[in-house]
């Protein structure tokens, strides 16, 4: 195994207890430069777009959805997938350090992104204009710890979008992590097969999760686990008029089964009852 030299300003900061750090701000001290410049070994591209097999794609062109703002753009993955798909894609992220490594991905595809760093809580006076659809994926809303947080992103997130906009909004299955146990297959989300990612510590408020680079490099990140019901209340309380939600992209599928749920909400419910698990 080689051995990396590690630099103080390449070190994540969780402070003496690392259990106690519940705050929705502290994401900035978490996606620190040198754990931007490995994410992109735990998502693997090609088969993490192999995997999706082009879900979020159909599901916005189904609803003739065009101006998309991303919303969690991380490294790019899904704004370069969008883009290249012919949508009108704004990506938007708190992390400066995750722009420009999405913004390097996306040239290296030769394309030029519109990128915005804001919080989400200020969205609205970071972006201009209305959107079709606002993807917020990667599991990012779990970084929200404060419920008032959560429920002022959503209002931010409903006021940006069209009458008759669509979010689409995911989360790890903290149901099954919490009632059963953790048991990853990373087939869908994080498809680096060479990277380990488990959670270091889980209750009811914290879920602690490691990222283990074959390098010998370690990383952490504290996210609120949040529970599927809980997340879909949130959104129908925020103005939504109907969610449907996805267990790892199929519209049927047993509780504990997925490592990911997918919430599909539009504004204005449409005719007809649809697919999926609808409020």
């Amino acid at each position: 195994m080689t051995h990396v030299p590690v630099t103080e300003s390449a070190l994540q900061n969780f402070g003496h207890n690392p259990l106690s750090v519940r705050d929705t701000d502290h994401y900035e001290q978490e996606y620190i430069e040198a754990f931007v410049e490995k994410w992109d070994e735990l998502i693997d591209w090609d088969a993490r777009a192999q995997s999706e097999g082009g879900f979020f794609i159909q599901v916005l062109a189904a609803e003739g959805k065009r101006r998309v703002l991303d919303v969690s753009t991380g490294t790019g993955f899904h704004s370069v997938q969008l883009l290249r798909a012919g949508f009108d894609v704004t990506s938007v992220d708190g992390s400066a350090n995750m722009l420009i490594k999405a913004f390097e991905n996306a040239k290296r595809h030769n394309l030029i992104l519109n990128t915005i760093q804001a919080d989400w809580r200020w969205l609205n006076k970071a972006i201009q204009g209305k959107y079709d659809a606002i993807v917020c994926l990667g599991n990012s809303f779990t970084h929200l710890f404060d419920e008032m947080d959560r429920r002022r992103v959503l209002a931010e997130f409903y006021a940006a979008l069209r009458y008759d906009g669509m979010l689409i909004l995911d989360q790890r299955n903290y149901d099954a992590i919490l009632d059963v146990g953790y048991d990853s297959t990373h087939k869908y989300y994080y498809c680096g097969d060479r990277v380990v990612a488990e959670p270091e510590h889980i209750d009811a408020e914290l879920a602690r999760f490691r990222y283990a680079f074959p390098d010998g490099r370690e990383f952490h990140l504290n996210m609120f686990p949040l529970r599927k019901n809980y997340v879909r209340r949130l959104i129908s309380e925020a103005g939504f008029a109907r969610v449907r939600t996805y267990g790892d992209f199929q519209e049927q599928y047993g509780e504990h089964d997925p490592d990911f749920f997918i919430h599909v909400a539009t504004k204005n419910a449409p005719r007809g009852n649809g697919d999926g698990s609808d409020e």
